[in-house]
This record gives C-alpha cells, sequence and structure tokens, in this order.
C-alpha cells in the first residue's frame, strides 16, 4: 500500500513536541498529581516542581522567579500585560502598530473603548518598517502611554529593535510591553538588561505543550491580578495552574537555549535553500516584509507573494494541503477566516498575489524542503 506523503512546514503556528519535554512532563500525569495549593504532601511535591520550574525560566532569562507568572498561552498574557498596565498605571495612550497580532490588536482595541483613551497605531512602509520617528512624537505628545510592539511578526518574520524602543519608552516614562512569542526559545533573552517592562512566551512556539505560556512582569512595574478567584501565581492569576503544562515549559525553554546555535544554523540552511531554488526557479516571486532577508528577520519565517495564477487564485494552500503539505496563508490564528491577513493588507500588498507563509523548524529536512519545492513548481508550470 501507498502512504501520501506529509509534511509540515506551519511551525510558525505551533511546534511538535520534544520527546525530552513529553517524557519529562508524563510523571505529573501518572503519579505526581496533587493539587500545587494543598497543604499536604502531594500538594507540596507538585509546588515544589512548580516552583523548580519558574526557577528555571527565570534563570535562563536572568531575571527573578518572581517576576515569572504562569498562563494558558501568549494570547492570555499579553491581555494580561496590556489590560494590567493600564488599570494600574492609569496611562494616558496605547501605541501599537497594525501588524501587531491579534491577541494584542483586539485587546487595546477594546482597552481603548472602555477606558475611553486614545490607541495610535504607527505607520509601517511596503516592507513592514515601522515609523520611529512617529513613535518618538507621540511619546512626546503624551510621555505617559503603553507602548506594545512585537518583537518578531509571525507573518512576515520581521524583527523590531526592542533596545531601541525600550530606550525611547524609558526616555518618556512609558509602559513598554512586547509580544515575543515568535522569538523566544530562537532568540536569547537578557532581561536583566533590555529595556522592556513586559515580554510574554508561549510553549507550543518552541517544542513544548499547547495551553500553557507566562508573562513576564518586571518587578518595580507589578501590576494587578488578571484572574480572581485564588492566590495562584503569586495573587497574580487565580486558578488551579497547569501543572504539567508548566513543566513541559521550562523543559522545552531549557532545551531550546541550549541547543539554540545548532537549531539555528540547521534552519537557517534551510531557508536559504527553500528561497534561493524560489528565486531561480519561478520567474516573478517575491517576499512579504523583511522575511526574505536572512539577517533582519526571523530565520524560522519565509512569506512568499507568488506571481498572479488564474489556476492557483484563491486555491494555492488547497492545492498544497491535498498535496500533503501543511503550511498557513498568513497567521495561522485566523485560518478560515474570509477576510484576508491584517499584516499583508497593512503592507498593500497586491491582493491578485497569492501569499503563503511557510515556516520550518529543527525537525524539518531538505528531503521535506525538496519535495514542497516541487510541488510549488508543479503547481506553477
Amino acid at each position: 500500500m501507498e502512504f501520501k506523503r506529509t509534511v509540515y512546514l506551519d511551525n510558525a503556528a505551533t511546534t511538535a513536541l520534544d520527546e525530552r519535554v513529553l517524557e519529562a512532563m508524563l510523571p505529573f500525569l501518572r503519579s505526581t498529581y496533587g493539587n500545587p495549593s494543598s497543604v499536604h504532601k502531594h500538594g507540596r511535591e507538585v509546588r515544589v516542581a512548580i516552583e523548580k520550574a519558574r526557577k528555571t525560566v527565570a534563570n535562563i532569562l536572568l531575571v527573578s522567579p518572581g517576576e515569572i507568572c504562569f498562563t494558558s498561552g501568549g494570547t492570555e498574557a499579553d491581555n494580561m500585560a496590556i489590560s494590567g498596565a493600564l488599570e494600574t498605571f492609569g496611562l494616558k495612550q496605547i501605541i501599537s502598530s497594525p501588524l501587531e497580532h491579534h491577541a494584542v490588536l483586539h485587546t487595546a482595541e477594546k482597552c481603548s473603548k472602555r477606558m475611553g483613551i486614545p490607541l495610535k497605531l504607527l505607520e509601517v512602509d511596503s516592507q513592514g518598517n515601522l515609523n520611529m520617528d512617529q513613535l518618538s512624537t507621540f511619546l512626546q505628545q503624551t510621555p505617559h502611554s503603553l507602548v506594545s510592539l512585537m518583537h518578531g511578526n509571525n507573518e512576515i518574520g520581521n524583527i523590531s529593535d526592542l533596545e531601541k524602543i525600550g530606550e525611547l519608552c524609558r526616555s518618556h516614562g512609558a509602559f513598554f510591553h512586547s509580544d515575543t512569542v515568535q522569538t523566544m526559545g530562537h532568540y536569547a533573552h537578557n532581561l536583566n538588561t533590555l529595556p522592556v517592562d513586559a515580554v510574554v512566551g508561549a510553549a507550543h512556539k518552541f517544542h513544548g505543550p499547547k495551553g500553557v505560556g507566562f508573562l513576564f512582569i518586571r518587578k518595580d512595574k507589578k501590576i494587578r491580578p488578571f484572574l480572581h478567584g485564588g492566590t495562584q501565581e503569586r495573587n497574580m492569576r487565580g486558578g488551579t495552574e497547569n501543572v504539567y503544562g508548566i513543566i513541559g515549559l521550562a523543559k522545552a525553554l531549557e532545551l531550546a537555549y541550549q541547543e539554540m546555535e545548532a537549531h539555528e544554523t540547521h534552519i537557517k540552511e534551510i531557508k536559504r535553500y527553500f528561497k534561493n531554488v524560489l528565486v531561480k526557479r519561478l520567474p516573478g516571486v517575491i517576499f512579504n516584509g523583511l522575511s526574505g532577508n536572512l539577517e533582519s528577520s526571523l530565520y524560522t519565517v519565509l512569506n512568499v507573494s507568488f506571481p498572479p495564477s488564474e489556476a492557483n487564485q484563491g486555491m494555492l494552500l488547497f492545492n498544497l494541503d491535498l498535496g500533503g503539505i501543511s503550511v498557513s496563508g498568513g497567521s495561522a490564528c485566523s485560518s478560515g477566516a474570509t477576510l484576508g491577513s491584517h499584516v499583508l493588507q497593512a503592507l498593500g500588498s497586491d491582493p491578485n498575489r497569492e501569499s503563503v507563509r511557510f515556516s520550518f523548524s529543527r525537525f524539518t529536512t531538505k528531503e521535506e524542503v525538496d519535495y514542497t519545492l516541487a510541488k510549488v513548481l508543479e503547481l506553477y508550470a
């Protein structure tokens, strides 16, 4: 019997669970099952494990354990940081960009309406570069602001200069939050020196389990609790902790940092090869944002804008899926929606060109890439 080949190139949406992470989690699914808020032996064992995981994450990021709050993922962490900072510090304005993940944009919009404060979105050029002069102007006009700008864009791979943005925010007394979901576990973050007040992580983006993440909040910027009903997470988030998820997150982040250099080298080679073959074999192909620039974009993401084709118009993702290839047409969180990518719309991308985000991981092989390239070239033959 002939089995259909399958290729997974949607790692910016989620990554495969590392077997070593699963092994670390299994005891907390099988035998170490106490409620960490219970004072008996079973509960204390789990509490110790959670705090050990918190210390692991804190040590990796060079911060104190008290600055790490575990959440259900990046979306909750973004919501918590934005809502909490606005309510705690009485900030007068929200500054963001049209390229942010909806976890940030929709939260900012809701808070703006509820609190009656302005939301200003920075201008971006056709490659997704932020207008930094405009950010400076907005901060000069209203210094006591919340600034929320992502580190690595999940669709087009652009990387923001957190050092530059952070220094600008500090000079104007602004609270700086950055969605670092796409870079956490792929780039080293020294949060001890980085001028940012809040960053987030989601375990499933770096080969950990889904449904668990964390929020880093600098100790001198502590915000009000987000979920009420318990004293968990140092009174920051009520509710019984996702114990095995937290254990998995810490193990996955630990492995990511230990093997980061080798993974980056491997994935960059895959991305470079993929891009070079497309440029050589498919006239008219271009790359959205800065994703085609290996030095100025996430090494995990390549967003390809294909030349107009009547045969593939509106059907490219479907045809690739039929070929056993899993990719995304933009943000995976919007898959199935009738509206196109808000990021590509902000860049003014040509709607007549099909765009596909190919995203790679340390498990991606050259054989999988060759199969995908052959299928793409076949569709555009």
